[in-house]
């Protein structure tokens, strides 16, 4: 039997596994870039999965908050720029064993996978100086330039979107300062309307945040790099302020003396839902039917009498049973806090009033993430 028909399965098979490469790559770049809906990737997972451990091992060794927010705020942008030479490689790959398998020669023969090596590379970086010798590596060769003209061309069209979105989010995160002060609190904020004789106005904040749930939930699971994107100022976070927003709803409702608002509660079933919906993408477990006390929170009896107490003494009008307003708190910061103190060590969100760590061994996860 000629060696050529010998070798026959033998190139079935190693064209196959080049195909594949080529394909993952290529579902990986329409999942990431092209799709508008969450849709994880294995790829692209296990590129930031690496990332974040080469981060990790030098955040062990920043002794100071600011130190490890600075080299946090380089990990989506770093992790963004290494899709493209990542998914150019498995393009390369798997052109290169496309080539060898046309190209009929020995397994052995390192001259021919240098060869499919030079005409992967040099079409793929559309530098041409490598010529395929019959139809079929030309036509692998055009295949190879498409492929690195398009994920270059994805990745210039993706990122205009994920900072455009980027920009939305923290205009609400900036503005909240203002109300909430930085970092953000819940009693800060509803104590300030009532400094500025504004409490009857404190239900236009809720439609305004409502939506910011809605588009967050939308942009963080389509653009999933965005939660790891840092706010300009250290001390700010798109989580706390999530939380901040939360928990100032779950206040107005639980204990303030003023009749009840379906808006500040639409706006508190927005939030918990989008905060869940972003954990499940990045696979976080939570109990997805929480019920206070069966599943306890994070913010203790005594947290939550200060704050009755601080918002006493700024004179807001509390209702005059405490013990039932801290259940009825409770019953709705159950329904998020669980991932909102999840999502807080997963983006080592800087520290702030009831989103921050809970337990001393939380503080030290959050301390060497």
């Amino acid at each position: 039997m000629p060696i050529a028909l010998a070798m026959l399965p033998l190139r079935l098979v190693v064209f196959a596994l080049g195909a594949a490469l080529v394909f993952r790559a290529l579902r990986a770049a329409v999942r990431t870039f092209v799709l508008p809906r969450s849709a994880a990737d294995p790829v692209i997972q296990r590129i930031f999965r690496w990332l974040r451990k080469v981060f990790d091992w030098r955040l062990r060794r920043m002794a100071t908050y600011a130190q490890r927010d600075a080299l946090m705020a380089m990990y989506a942008p770093v992790g963004l720029m290494l899709l493209v030479p990542a998914l150019l490689a498995l393009v390369l790959a798997g052109h290169m064993a496309m080539l060898w398998a046309v190209g009929g020669r020995p397994l052995t023969d390192l001259d021919a996978w240098s060869h499919a090596f030079a005409m992967s590379g040099s079409s793929l970086l559309t530098l041409g100086f490598e010529r395929g010798d019959g139809p079929a590596e030309t036509l692998l060769s055009f295949s190879a330039a498409a492929m690195g003209m398009m994920l270059v061309a994805l990745l210039i069209a993706y990122l205009p979107t994920i900072y455009a979105a980027f920009s939305a989010r923290e205009k609400m995160v900036t503005l909240l300062e203002v109300r909430a002060g930085s970092p953000p609190s819940a009693v800060e904020l509803l104590s300030r309307y009532q400094r500025l004789g504004r409490l009857d106005r404190l239900g236009e904040l809720w439609p305004v945040w409502e939506g910011w749930f809605a588009e967050v939930q939308e942009s963080h699971t389509s653009l999933a790099a965005l939660v790891f994107f840092r706010s300009p100022l250290p001390e700010h976070s798109w989580v706390t302020a999530a939380g901040a927003v939360l928990d100032t709803a779950a206040l107005a409702q639980s204990s303030l003396d003023l009749p009840s608002d379906v808006y500040a509660q639409m706006c508190l079933r927005a939030g918990f839902l989008g905060l869940r919906r972003v954990a499940d993408f990045f696979q976080v477990p939570y109990n997805r039917d929480p019920h206070f006390p069966a599943d306890p929170i994070s913010i203790s009896r005594q947290d939550f009498d200060a704050a009755w107490e601080a918002l006493a003494r700024h004179g807001l009008p509390l209702r005059p049973d405490r013990d039932q307003a801290w259940r009825d708190f409770a019953g709705w910061r159950v329904n998020y806090d669980a991932v909102l103190m999840a999502l807080c060590r997963m983006t080592m969100a800087p520290q702030a009033p009831w989103a921050g760590p809970p337990t001393p061994s939380d503080q030290q996860q959050r301390t060497n993430p």
